[in-house]
């Protein structure tokens, strides 16, 4: 049904295989730095209009592959679409972030969450089915989710915070409630990646982006947990090949250990985090990706190429045996890239990326 893959860099390195440089990705990469992005988004009259129409999803997944020859393609879409799919009322208001109409605050409200039907989510896996065979085998496709404590976030807080009082209030005082809710989202992202596996995804990346908001034992008992019982219910294979899974948490870099007994393939860093270090911390079992501040694209191109290096070395020698598995290292933003980037800016980073991490593997001077 699909062609063939052209580049397998990004899938070698999430499964510690040798490549000839560092596959690149960024978080974000179809998004609003990209002019041709906004006129797309003025097309369909909303971000939920791209998001949920597969034609335009496939429009603007595919944008930043047409500008950089980068190693991998992201869905298009929202880690919120699964508790939009609860009922919750999803809406983004323009230069707004998500809001819903319905957010779950007591007990009534916890005691109606179930794991929708996935039906309600059938335009996220046509869109999936759509990339991928217009990518027509160029770059792997990343399907993905929020994780369940990041989805209640929102749930409780209707809307991004400062604080997670809300959220937090309801942990502390009723973690039964919370465990409630946190089981169901787990089961419901579950069930949507591994949709998104049939549809077409390659990979699958679990977002837990307000993971590093916790104290510390609270994020083992109410955030990692219910990762691992995403992962649990994932699928290892499709089609007779191997789905790796990549877990990022922002401000996760604490947890570093605990995260590495996470059963899964890759370890997505933030830009707080040594790689070298990471790399020692974690050990043998997984790759890593990351974590270049996004805010060095701000910077001038000399100044990025400097940036992109000192993140590759950071990281140190690449796996280079074709014959067995060993440290690789996927290169990405630390968080998502911020809107106001300059599109050339992007095209230096990729193009530093593959040049410097070349030379690293040919051991020819920088």
């Amino acid at each position: 049904m699909f062609a063939p893959l052209q580049n397998d860099n990004f899938l070698r390195a999430c499964l510690r295989q040798a490549t000839d440089y560092t596959p690149v990705w960024l978080m974000r990469q179809a998004g609003r730095y990209l002019p041709e992005y906004r006129a797309s988004r003025a097309k369909a009259g909303s971000f939920m209009g791209l998001a949920t129409s597969p034609d335009y999803a496939t429009e603007v997944t595919l944008q930043p592959l047409e500008r950089y020859p980068l190693d991998a393609a992201i869905l298009f879409s929202d880690i919120l679409t699964v508790p939009d799919a609860m009922g919750l009322g999803l809406s983004f208001a323009l230069g707004e972030g998500p809001r819903f109409a319905t957010p779950v605050r007591d007990e009534a409200a916890v005691a109606q969450l179930e794991v929708p039907d996935m039906e309600k989510l059938r335009y996220v896996f046509d869109a999936v089915t759509s990339i991928r065979k217009a990518l027509n085998g160029r770059v792997p496709l990343i399907g993905f989710s929020g994780s369940p404590w990041t989805l209640a976030c929102y749930m409780v807080e209707g809307a991004g915070s400062s604080d997670y009082r809300l959220v937090k209030t309801m942990l502390y005082q009723r973690p039964d409630l919370m465990h409630k809710m946190l089981a169901i989202n787990a089961d419901a992202v579950a069930a949507y990646l591994n949709a998104q596996i049939e549809a077409g995804a390659q990979a699958v990346m679990i977002f837990d982006s307000w993971g590093g908001v916790l104290a510390d034992a609270a994020f083992q008992t109410f955030s990692l947990a219910y990762t691992q019982r995403v992962l649990n219910q994932l699928k290892r294979t499709h089609d007779g090949v191997t789905i790796p899974r990549l877990v990022f948490t922002k401000g996760g870099g604490l947890w570093l250990e605990q995260m590495a007994q996470l059963d899964c393939e890759v370890l997505g860093l933030d830009w707080t985090v040594n790689l070298g270090q990471a790399r020692a911390r974690v050990g043998a079992r997984m790759a890593l990706q990351g974590n270049l501040d996004p805010n060095v694209l701000f910077a001038q191109p000399a100044q990025i190429e400097k940036e992109v290096a000192a993140v590759l070395d950071s990281f140190g020698q690449p796996h280079a045996d074709l014959y067995s598995s060993g440290p690789t290292h996927i290169f990405n933003l630390g968080h998502g890239i911020s809107q106001h980037t300059p599109p050339e800016s992007v095209e230096v980073l990729v193009r530093a990326v593959h040049a410097h991490s070349r030379r690293m593997r040919t051991g020819t001077p920088h």
